[in-house]
């Protein structure tokens, strides 16, 4: 339906309250999204442009294109509103039956609404003053400098897995501080095509004559794409086409970065997303045409009609006429009466319609005139609520209104809540009880008001749950002016009647049309709004939990020492798990440190420390994790683990549970308590952060908020990017990984994973990454995708020798064309350590000959010494063009010989923090300055762990631009988990267990 732009937006920056006065539970744990209350809304900012004011949003709505301001068409004028009180000329009017059949043509700028909300709205002054994608620069020594979108992710991955040489390192502008979105989510910088950095292409004719009559639409693929996702054409030619050689995003971003045009991770999948949309949008069209069909009401012009729709809002707009209704609605009964025709008349001629000629007595409906009149009323009704010109008037009406949401408390909530007060003295039922905690956790919502422009992410989500907890009643209210307008032109325009009628004949239409507006519009538009808030309000909270993921799982681990996880409890003790450097399984046990023998359990503690050499302990945050926290501090103390020098760090040990019951876990560890189990994997959560989590599902582990008020699926499938993502760019070793991380690789699945572990099992430690070809399952395309996110650590594969198996020349059984005269070397390849592709191995082989180096000098001083000459000497492109391959593989062929061994590109992200001393809430003060690690994002703020055993908040209120890295000033919601932050206590409420915190700085 038709869509107009916003014109007019506002930028306006609000200074929040500093009193944080909230109802969100501070607990983050991994239930604790469900029993949390809400904290208190900041001030409602009006954004431009407003994502609120878009159409509704599809299940497999894109994220945070949908933010991005719209690539601006040149030939095409920005669409301009209807003006609703300049009607137009009256032209001849076409008759009821006419306006039944009449399909709305489809917008002439329909290239300017999206799939769903993914489409932004342009701002009528603003979309000529400012550029649509922004960019900074990257400035290289030797070269000419080139335009480089600036990376989204916390991470650098686009250039390798990590530091580069000086001369390649890429250096970004400092950014304007307009384009610092705090409330809005980071737009994606993608390039224009002055600023291209690979080789734009065109779709082969015949290739572009396949898409289109695959879809079977009469709109272009390819600029569809491109219009919806503000990436040039040539770049949305090669991602679909990759996509279709069923290429998976890692290997696009690493391996493939001239054809994507250096799009990040996150840019590509929105691509991928939106082109899936774009196929569904098709599919559904194709399944309309045939229901049409069928019914015998698809004409030539309505079939062009709906193939040229554009998004899924413009294909209901033209198909909703042609619905079929319930069969009991109010105008199918009038129908059945064959008041239809007396209908058309009324509309049509007026002058020649008696509805007295209609009565019929002892007919239920038609048995007076009164009933004959209200029967025609409820027909015209229902086709005004179906005229798509009229929807689409009403709907412009409501954009240029004051339409709020509104949310009080409902009337069962309010019955119980008196009954509560009735029975006070008297012992309340615990389900009682936690019926009146929830009236109170929403207290901020009993009574709401907000623009449906202004509202934020996190209010929509805590309105919808009061709402599906029976707690609040919502509401859209729309000004009354709206109905007045719509009236007066639906009476004068649209609906007028053709020919002089009579008062009573006019009084029917009037009454039609309000009728029409109240019972069928205004419910309409009210799911309407309903729908789009919950979508943008879904889509927030899922890259909130994308973002945090990401840096949770990227944590830097923390090798070479014993470690001991301690899952603390009272009643049943706290399970204790000694690890090995390698995360082996040393000893488990179980302590009671909260009952009366403490002292001997002490003494077991101290010899189980000084037995395993162990001088870290990694306590998890739940039940008596305060209280055990206490204990080893005060050991630690009395230097009772003398001349060990022991030192202890909490961690978040959301899932822990659930993975100690599952069957990976029974299946690692077959014949150890579940209990102990949880002590092991928090453990392994500090040494390996990565390798431990991957085996939770990801909602699990205490990131972000409200997961369970969004799409599951739409959450999984974001979630599982992220992972595989992750684990790809960090790499895995293929000798001594886990099966379960494995199938996390890029091209991997639980299957191919197996066939590894097994084809290891059976044979040894692969020698090479081209033994991968002699696993069941392992393709060319396969190999292709995961080879390079593989690693052969040369110390593994030397220590995994020591009980040798023999190898293999051939695979045992091979199902497979070609697999059985496969020529497999079995030598060690010093490239297979590296982030160099197999693919780019001969190219690798003469960058070393004309360095003049050799592959056993990889990560040495005198190779890098010995590439750093060349590159001086010559650029990277000329280098590239010396080897008849692009700059980009080149740099990539630059990291891996010049990372030292072992790289990982985790170790730029904190560590855990390890401490030997305890601070209580007690000892906070207002205007203290402490420093902390952010522990949890929201949509409303940032938790921080300030080691006092409650996670502080900070306000989004309190992350000012100022506050903020320059690098950092883009992203949606600037901290993230493990980013350590220097803050400023502003209030301490101990009976809440709630601290108030403000941020200083960023440290680095």
């Amino acid at each position: 339906m038709m869509r107009r732009p916003r014109t007019t937006t506002a930028k306006v920056v609000e200074k929040g309250d500093n009193v944080m006065d909230s109802d969100l539970s501070f607990s983050q744990t991994a239930s604790s999204d469900e029993d949390s209350d809400e904290w208190r809304p900041a001030e409602p900012k009006p954004k431009a442009p407003s994502k609120t004011a878009r159409a509704p949003a599809a299940a497999g709505e894109k994220k945070a294109a949908a933010k991005r301001t719209a690539k601006p068409k040149e030939p095409k004028a920005p669409k301009q509103p209807k003006a609703p009180k300049v009607p137009k000329p009256k032209a001849p009017r076409k008759t009821v039956a006419e306006r039944k059949t009449q399909v709305p043509k489809v917008l002439k700028n329909s290239g300017g609404s999206g799939l769903a909300g993914t489409k932004r709205k342009k701002d009528d002054k603003a979309g000529e003053e400012e550029t649509d994608c922004p960019e900074v620069e990257r400035i290289e020594e030797n070269g000419p400098s080139i335009r480089m979108k600036e990376e989204r992710v916390s991470f650098i991955v686009s250039e390798g897995e990590g530091p580069s040489l000086a001369g390649l390192i890429a250096k970004k502008e400092e950014v304007e501080e307009e384009d610092f979105t705090f409330d809005e989510p980071c737009q994606k910088k993608q390039k224009t095509s002055g600023a291209c950095l690979g080789q734009p292409t065109a779709l082969p004719s015949s290739e572009a004559h396949t898409l289109r009559n695959e879809l079977n639409m009469n709109w272009d693929l390819i600029e569809l794409l491109s219009n919806l996702t503000c990436v040039e054409r040539w770049v949305c030619v090669n991602i679909i086409r990759l996509l279709r050689e069923d290429n998976t995003v890692p290997f696009m971003v690493r391996y493939r970065k001239e054809m994507i045009n250096h799009m990040d991770a996150d840019a590509v999948r929105d691509v991928q997303l939106v082109y899936e949309e774009i196929c569904s949008l098709a599919k559904k069209t194709q399944s309309v045409i045939q229901t049409l069909k069928k019914d015998g009401v698809l004409t030539a012009e309505l079939e062009q009609n709906l193939r040229s729709c554009r998004s899924a809002d413009e294909l209901d707009h033209v198909y909703s006429p042609y619905k079929k209704g319930s069969k009991l609605t109010k105008a199918r009964r009038a129908k059945a009466l064959g008041l239809e025709a007396a209908t058309s008349a009324l509309i049509d001629t007026p002058h020649t319609l008696d509805l007295r000629a209609w009565v019929k007595p002892g007919t239920e409906g038609l048995s007076s005139l009164e009933e004959v009149a209200t029967g025609v009323e409820h027909i015209l009704a229902d086709m005004i609520a179906k005229d798509p010109e009229t929807l689409t008037y009403v709907k412009t009406l409501c954009e240029n209104g004051f339409v709020t949401i509104q949310s009080s408390v409902s009337k069962s909530a309010l019955k119980e809540k008196e009954q509560e007060k009735s029975v006070q003295g008297h012992k309340t039922p615990g389900s009682q009880q936690n019926k009146n905690k929830d009236i109170d956790k929403f207290h901020l919502y009993v009574d709401f008001t907000c623009n449906i422009h202004r509202i934020q992410p996190h209010q929509t989500l805590a309105i919808n749950r009061g709402e599906s907890l029976k707690i609040l009643t919502v509401k859209v209210n729309i000004p009354d002016k709206v109905k007045s307008d719509f009236t007066r032109w639906c009476i004068n325009n649209r609906w007028r009647q053709r020919t002089l009628a009579r008062d009573e004949l006019r009084t029917i239409v009037k009454n039609a049309v309000e009728d029409s507006y109240k019972r069928l519009i205004l419910p309409f538009l009210t799911r309407s709004y309903r729908t789009k808030l919950t979508s943008a309000a879904e889509k927030e909270s899922i890259a909130m939990f994308v973002r945090n993921l990401r840096q949770r799982l990227l944590v830097c681990p923390v090798r070479g020492c014993v470690i001991m996880g301690v899952d603390p409890g009272f009643r049943h003790g706290c399970k204790l798990a000694v690890l090995s450097p390698t995360s082996q399984i040393l000893h488990t046990d179980v302590v009671y440190l909260h009952n009366s023998g403490q002292q001997k359990e002490a003494d077991k503690l101290r010899h189980l420390m000084i037995k395993y050499s162990c001088s870290r302990v990694v306590i998890g945050n739940g039940t008596a994790c305060r209280e055990t926290e206490t204990v080893f501090a005060d050991l630690i103390s009395r230097r009772c683990f003398h001349p060990l020098d022991v030192s202890y760090c909490i961690t978040n040990e959301a899932g822990a549970s659930i993975y100690s019951v599952s069957p990976e876990a029974v299946k690692e560890m077959p014949d150890m308590d579940p209990n102990l189990r949880s002590a092991v994997s928090i453990g392994r959560r500090v040494q390996d952060p990565l390798a431990e989590l991957v085996k939770i599902d990801p909602k699990h582990i205490g990131i972000g908020t409200y997961q369970h008020d969004v799409s599951a699926g739409a959450l999984k499938a974001a979630l599982d990017g992220v992972v595989q993502e992750c684990v790809s760019f960090v790499g895995v070793d293929i000798n001594i990984c886990s099966e379960t991380l494995m199938r996390h690789v890029a091209g991997l699945n639980a299957g191919r994973a197996r066939n590894i572990a097994e084809w290891r099992e059976q044979n040894g430690p692969f020698i090479n990454r081209e033994q991968l070809k002699l696993v069941k399952g392992m393709g060319p395309k396969t190999f292709q995708q995961c080879a390079g996110f593989i690693r052969l650590n040369p110390q593994t594969l030397h220590s995994a020798k020591s009980s040798p198996h023999p190898v293999p020349e051939k695979p045992a059984a091979k199902k497979g064309k070609g697999k059985t005269c496969i020529n497999i070397p079995t030598s060690f390849n010093p490239l297979d350590q590296t982030c160099i592709h197999p693919e780019s191995y001969h190219v690798a082989q003469r960058f070393l000959s004309l360095v003049g180096g050799s592959a056993d000098q990889i990560g040495s001083a005198g190779l890098r010494q010995c590439v750093e000459r060349k590159v001086r000497t010559s650029s990277v492109e000329e280098l590239a063009r010396t080897l008849d391959t692009t700059p980009e593989t080149l740099k990539l062929i630059i990291d891996g010989f010049t990372q030292p061994p072992g790289f990982d590109i985790r170790q730029n992200f904190g560590q855990a923090d390890f401490k030997q001393g305890i601070v209580s809430m007690s000892d906070l003060r207002v205007g203290a300055v402490l420093t902390g690690r952010v522990d949890n994002t929201t949509l409303f703020g940032a938790f921080v762990d300030i080691g006092v055993g409650r996670a502080g908040l900070i306000h989004k209120s309190n992350i000012t631009l100022d506050k903020l890295p320059v690098s950092q000033r883009r992203r949606s919601l600037a901290l993230g988990p493990g980013e350590r932050v220097e803050v400023r206590v502003l209030n301490v409420d101990p009976q809440r267990g709630r601290i108030g915190l403000d941020l200083i700085r960023v440290l680095q």
